[in-house]
């Protein structure tokens, strides 16, 4: 299983009226590493025909960040079935590894030109791990 990572760094902008990072930030955070992991690998050819659909999202959040603290964002998906995916998304600080949020998506593969759900390819099953 392939294991995407990025680190970042807390800016003033993704805190909240609490000075700690904004939920929505992280779920911002939760979208932007699954389609940067999905472009890094992606070709253009796929990346023409076929676009990925959320069906549902479920966010747990285990402690809290702060201003400047670095963060580890970590994103993998162990299975890939039938028309969809489950993708899992772990942000943990940097320093200390203690896990900030956990989640896990639900996405389904659509066809460009129909806009339907449509089986994952061997070829885009194989981009994952």
């Amino acid at each position: 299983m392939q294991i995407f990572k990025k680190t970042i760094t807390v800016s003033k902008a993704d805190l909240d009226d609490l000075n700690h990072v904004n939920n929505v930030r992280y779920v911002q955070w939760v979208q932007d590493i699954a389609k940067e992991h999905w472009l890094t690998y992606v070709s253009k050819d796929i990346l023409e025909r076929y676009s990925w659909f959320l069906v549902n999202h479920f966010i747990e959040y285990k402690s809290q960040a702060l201003l400047g603290d670095k963060l580890l964002l970590k994103t993998f998906v162990p299975e890939v079935e039938g028309v969809s995916t489950i993708r899992h998304v772990e942000i943990t600080n940097a320093k200390t590894e203690q896990l900030i949020v956990s989640s896990k998506a639900k996405w389904c593969l659509i066809d460009s030109k129909t806009q339907r759900p449509t089986r994952i390819t061997t070829e885009i099953a194989k981009l994952f791990n």
